[in-house]
């Protein structure tokens, strides 16, 4: 095993993909082919209260057009609405439907069981040793939504 300096960043990334695909297998095979690792920031950043395109921009460093664009697929195959924010009627929202709310449901079990295929592989102690390490090293908040524009157009 070599320890080139670059192999740290490229393991982390390639175990991200590993999890993040294991559990997109299992979404497609349980009605949800269409969706892609971005759509779950989409819907973290959209959250439980809704947003607008531009806010959704915003959290997901993205244009507002390029975000309207994500929202116009994700409108079309079920998993969000638009409407009219209640307290501001000039305001146009984005919420979640209960489609999407079952593909945040069905991936957190996946992740669940990748966490597990993990331990079952490392052990459940080496798994716990990896992410207090990983804690250690990396800023305290995990919701980090902008990684859709941080890896964006160059």
């Amino acid at each position: 095993m070599s320890s080139e300096p670059w192999d740290l960043p490229l393991r982390l990334l390639l175990g991200f993909r590993a999890i993040i695909d294991d559990v997109h297998v299992e979404l497609a095979a349980a009605g949800h082919p269409d969706l892609r690792p971005m759509h779950g920031f989409v819907f973290q950043a959209i959250g439980p209260d809704g947003t607008t395109a531009a806010e959704l921009g915003r959290r997901l460093g993205v244009s507002k057009q390029a975000a309207g664009k994500t929202l116009d697929a994700l409108a079309r195959a079920g998993y969000v609405e638009r409407g009219r924010d209640p307290r501001d009627a000039r305001r146009r929202t984005v919420r979640l439907t209960p489609r999407a709310h079952d593909a945040l449901a069905r991936s957190a079990a996946g992740f669940a069981r990748a966490r597990q295929r993990w331990a079952d592989a490392l052990g459940d102690d080496r798994v716990r040793a990896l992410e207090r390490d990983l804690a250690a090293v990396t800023p305290a908040d995990v919701w980090r939504l902008d990684l859709p524009g941080w890896f964006g157009p160059a």
